[in-house]
Protein backbone atom coordinates (compact mmCIF):
# COMPACT_ATOMS: atom_id res chain seq x y z
CA UNK A 1 0.00 0.00 0.00
CA UNK A 2 1.30 3.44 -0.96
CA UNK A 3 0.58 6.57 1.06
CA UNK A 4 -0.81 9.88 -0.13
CA UNK A 5 -0.16 12.55 2.48
CA UNK A 6 -2.65 15.32 3.16
CA UNK A 7 -1.26 18.40 4.89
CA UNK A 8 -3.72 19.69 7.49
CA UNK A 9 -3.64 22.98 9.41
CA UNK A 10 -5.88 25.47 11.20
CA UNK A 11 -8.26 27.21 8.72
CA UNK A 12 -8.05 24.36 6.17
CA UNK A 13 -10.88 24.67 3.62
CA UNK A 14 -12.77 21.43 4.21
CA UNK A 15 -14.37 21.05 0.78
CA UNK A 16 -11.27 21.41 -1.35
CA UNK A 17 -9.64 17.96 -0.86
CA UNK A 18 -12.92 16.14 -0.15
CA UNK A 19 -13.49 14.41 -3.49
CA UNK A 20 -9.84 13.38 -3.69
CA UNK A 21 -9.69 11.91 -0.19
CA UNK A 22 -12.91 9.95 -0.62
CA UNK A 23 -11.81 8.49 -3.94
CA UNK A 24 -8.38 7.43 -2.75
CA UNK A 25 -9.62 5.82 0.47
CA UNK A 26 -12.62 4.08 -1.10
CA UNK A 27 -11.55 0.99 -3.10
CA UNK A 28 -14.81 0.93 -5.06
CA UNK A 29 -14.23 1.47 -8.80
CA UNK A 30 -10.43 1.54 -8.40
CA UNK A 31 -8.15 -0.08 -10.94
CA UNK A 32 -6.15 -1.75 -8.16
CA UNK A 33 -8.36 -1.57 -5.06
CA UNK A 34 -6.53 -0.61 -1.89
CA UNK A 35 -3.29 0.43 -3.58
CA UNK A 36 -3.36 3.82 -1.84
CA UNK A 37 -4.33 5.26 1.51
CA UNK A 38 -4.47 8.82 2.82
CA UNK A 39 -2.64 9.87 5.98
CA UNK A 40 -2.80 13.35 7.47
CA UNK A 41 0.23 15.35 8.58
CA UNK A 42 0.49 18.64 10.46
CA UNK A 43 3.31 20.76 11.79
CA UNK A 44 4.47 18.99 14.93
CA UNK A 45 1.66 16.46 14.58
CA UNK A 46 -0.59 18.89 16.48
CA UNK A 47 -4.41 18.73 16.26
CA UNK A 48 -5.96 21.29 13.92
CA UNK A 49 -9.37 22.80 13.27
CA UNK A 50 -10.74 23.33 9.77
CA UNK A 51 -12.64 26.41 8.65
CA UNK A 52 -15.80 24.30 8.96
CA UNK A 53 -15.09 23.58 12.60
CA UNK A 54 -13.93 19.98 12.23
CA UNK A 55 -11.10 18.93 14.52
CA UNK A 56 -8.45 16.63 13.05
CA UNK A 57 -5.92 14.60 14.99
CA UNK A 58 -3.18 14.06 12.39
CA UNK A 59 -1.65 10.65 11.77
CA UNK A 60 1.92 11.95 11.61
CA UNK A 61 4.09 15.03 11.99
CA UNK A 62 4.97 16.88 8.81
CA UNK A 63 8.60 16.93 9.92
CA UNK A 64 8.82 13.14 9.66
CA UNK A 65 7.66 13.07 6.05
CA UNK A 66 10.22 12.05 3.41
CA UNK A 67 9.51 11.91 -0.32
CA UNK A 68 10.62 8.27 -0.65
CA UNK A 69 7.72 7.24 1.58
CA UNK A 70 5.17 9.32 -0.27
CA UNK A 71 3.08 8.68 -3.37
CA UNK A 72 1.83 12.28 -3.39
CA UNK A 73 1.57 15.35 -1.16
CA UNK A 74 -1.76 17.18 -1.21
CA UNK A 75 -1.86 20.80 -0.04
CA UNK A 76 -5.38 22.18 0.54
CA UNK A 77 -6.20 25.86 0.73
CA UNK A 78 -7.00 27.93 3.80
CA UNK A 79 -6.48 31.41 5.20
CA UNK A 80 -3.20 30.43 6.87
CA UNK A 81 -1.36 30.53 3.54
CA UNK A 82 -2.07 34.25 3.14
CA UNK A 83 -1.25 34.96 6.77
CA UNK A 84 2.37 33.84 6.39
CA UNK A 85 1.78 30.34 7.69
CA UNK A 86 2.54 26.85 6.38
CA UNK A 87 6.09 27.70 5.29
CA UNK A 88 7.20 24.23 6.43
CA UNK A 89 4.85 22.64 3.92
CA UNK A 90 6.35 24.66 1.09
CA UNK A 91 9.77 23.15 1.77
CA UNK A 92 8.30 19.65 1.81
CA UNK A 93 6.62 20.40 -1.51
CA UNK A 94 10.00 21.45 -2.85
CA UNK A 95 11.67 18.23 -1.69
CA UNK A 96 8.85 16.15 -3.19
CA UNK A 97 9.11 17.84 -6.58
CA UNK A 98 12.89 17.56 -6.54
CA UNK A 99 12.46 13.82 -5.95
CA UNK A 100 9.89 13.54 -8.77
CA UNK A 101 7.07 12.83 -6.30
CA UNK A 102 3.76 14.53 -7.25
CA UNK A 103 2.43 17.54 -5.37
CA UNK A 104 -1.19 18.73 -5.68
CA UNK A 105 -2.04 22.24 -4.45
CA UNK A 106 -5.34 24.11 -4.49
CA UNK A 107 -6.46 27.64 -3.64
CA UNK A 108 -4.20 29.35 -1.08
CA UNK A 109 -1.65 26.56 -1.30
CA UNK A 110 -0.84 27.73 -4.83
CA UNK A 111 0.08 31.12 -3.41
CA UNK A 112 2.34 29.38 -0.92
CA UNK A 113 4.09 27.58 -3.75
CA UNK A 114 4.38 30.85 -5.65
CA UNK A 115 6.06 32.54 -2.68
CA UNK A 116 8.45 29.60 -2.48
CA UNK A 117 9.46 30.02 -6.13
CA UNK A 118 7.95 26.68 -7.14
CA UNK A 119 5.71 28.15 -9.85
CA UNK A 120 8.34 30.24 -11.59
CA UNK A 121 9.13 27.56 -14.17
CA UNK A 122 5.98 25.41 -14.23
CA UNK A 123 2.60 25.91 -15.86
CA UNK A 124 0.00 26.50 -13.18
CA UNK A 125 -3.31 28.01 -12.15
CA UNK A 126 -4.90 29.41 -9.02
CA UNK A 127 -7.94 31.39 -7.87
CA UNK A 128 -7.05 34.22 -10.25
CA UNK A 129 -4.03 35.64 -12.05
CA UNK A 130 -4.21 38.75 -9.86
CA UNK A 131 -4.25 36.66 -6.69
CA UNK A 132 -0.93 35.05 -7.49
CA UNK A 133 0.55 38.31 -8.80
CA UNK A 134 0.25 39.74 -5.28
CA UNK A 135 2.87 37.24 -4.12
CA UNK A 136 5.48 38.94 -6.30
CA UNK A 137 6.47 35.66 -7.92
CA UNK A 138 8.22 35.43 -11.27
CA UNK A 139 6.02 32.85 -12.98
CA UNK A 140 3.16 35.01 -14.24
CA UNK A 141 3.92 34.18 -17.88
CA UNK A 142 3.09 30.52 -17.17
CA UNK A 143 -0.29 31.17 -15.56
CA UNK A 144 -3.14 29.26 -17.22
CA UNK A 145 -6.73 30.47 -16.90
CA UNK A 146 -8.08 26.97 -16.23
CA UNK A 147 -9.79 25.22 -13.27
CA UNK A 148 -6.87 22.83 -12.91
CA UNK A 149 -3.45 22.53 -14.53
CA UNK A 150 -0.99 19.67 -14.42
CA UNK A 151 2.62 20.24 -15.37
CA UNK A 152 4.59 17.05 -14.85
CA UNK A 153 4.40 16.17 -11.16
CA UNK A 154 2.71 19.41 -10.13
CA UNK A 155 -1.07 19.86 -9.99
CA UNK A 156 -2.58 23.26 -9.21
CA UNK A 157 -6.24 24.20 -8.99
CA UNK A 158 -8.68 26.98 -8.19
CA UNK A 159 -10.69 26.93 -4.96
CA UNK A 160 -13.81 26.66 -7.10
CA UNK A 161 -12.66 23.43 -8.74
CA UNK A 162 -12.41 20.67 -6.10
CA UNK A 163 -13.91 18.16 -8.55
CA UNK A 164 -11.38 18.99 -11.27
CA UNK A 165 -8.65 18.88 -8.62
CA UNK A 166 -9.67 15.34 -7.68
CA UNK A 167 -9.89 14.32 -11.35
CA UNK A 168 -6.29 15.44 -11.93
CA UNK A 169 -5.11 13.64 -8.79
CA UNK A 170 -6.86 10.40 -9.79
CA UNK A 171 -5.38 10.65 -13.28
CA UNK A 172 -1.89 11.24 -11.90
CA UNK A 173 -2.15 8.26 -9.54
CA UNK A 174 -3.85 6.12 -12.22
CA UNK A 175 -6.44 5.34 -9.58
CA UNK A 176 -9.16 4.45 -12.08
CA UNK A 177 -9.21 3.22 -15.66
CA UNK A 178 -9.78 6.06 -18.16
CA UNK A 179 -13.35 4.85 -18.76
CA UNK A 180 -14.20 4.81 -15.05
CA UNK A 181 -12.58 8.22 -14.49
CA UNK A 182 -14.55 9.74 -17.36
CA UNK A 183 -17.86 8.34 -16.11
CA UNK A 184 -17.11 9.37 -12.51
CA UNK A 185 -16.33 12.93 -13.55
CA UNK A 186 -19.40 13.27 -15.74
CA UNK A 187 -21.65 11.90 -12.99
CA UNK A 188 -20.52 14.42 -10.40
CA UNK A 189 -20.11 17.36 -12.78
CA UNK A 190 -23.56 16.95 -14.40
CA UNK A 191 -25.62 15.07 -11.80
CA UNK A 192 -27.20 13.02 -14.57
CA UNK A 193 -28.23 9.49 -13.56
CA UNK A 194 -27.20 8.09 -16.93
CA UNK A 195 -23.57 8.48 -15.92
CA UNK A 196 -24.11 6.32 -12.85
CA UNK A 197 -25.01 3.52 -15.25
CA UNK A 198 -21.95 4.33 -17.30
CA UNK A 199 -19.83 4.19 -14.16
CA UNK A 200 -21.23 0.78 -13.23
CA UNK A 201 -20.63 -0.53 -16.74
CA UNK A 202 -17.11 0.86 -16.92
CA UNK A 203 -16.15 -0.71 -13.60
CA UNK A 204 -17.67 -4.13 -14.37
CA UNK A 205 -15.29 -7.12 -14.75
CA UNK A 206 -14.16 -7.65 -18.34
CA UNK A 207 -15.37 -10.56 -20.42
CA UNK A 208 -13.81 -13.95 -19.69
CA UNK A 209 -13.87 -17.29 -21.46
CA UNK A 210 -15.88 -20.01 -19.76
CA UNK A 211 -15.01 -23.73 -19.61
CA UNK A 212 -16.70 -24.42 -22.94
CA UNK A 213 -14.69 -21.79 -24.74
CA UNK A 214 -17.63 -19.39 -24.92
CA UNK A 215 -17.26 -15.78 -23.81
CA UNK A 216 -19.63 -14.31 -21.32
CA UNK A 217 -19.81 -11.00 -19.53
CA UNK A 218 -20.26 -11.03 -15.84
CA UNK A 219 -22.93 -8.82 -14.40
CA UNK A 220 -21.45 -6.39 -11.94
CA UNK A 221 -23.41 -5.64 -8.80
CA UNK A 222 -22.04 -2.81 -6.71
CA UNK A 223 -21.55 -3.88 -3.12
CA UNK A 224 -21.72 -0.37 -1.77
CA UNK A 225 -23.60 2.80 -2.56
CA UNK A 226 -21.91 5.75 -4.24
CA UNK A 227 -20.83 7.78 -1.24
Amino acid sequence: MRTVYLFVFDTLSDWEPGFAIAGINNPQFQRRPGEYRVRTVSVGGKPVATVGGLRIQPDDALEALVPSDSAMLILPGGASWDEGGNVEAIEHARSHLNAAVPVAAICGATAGLARGGLLNDRKHTSNAREYLAQTGYAGGRLYQNEPVVRDGNLITASAMAPLDFAHAIFECLQLYTPEVLDAWYKLFSTGKAEYFGALMAASAPSSESNAGGQTETRRHESRSSLH
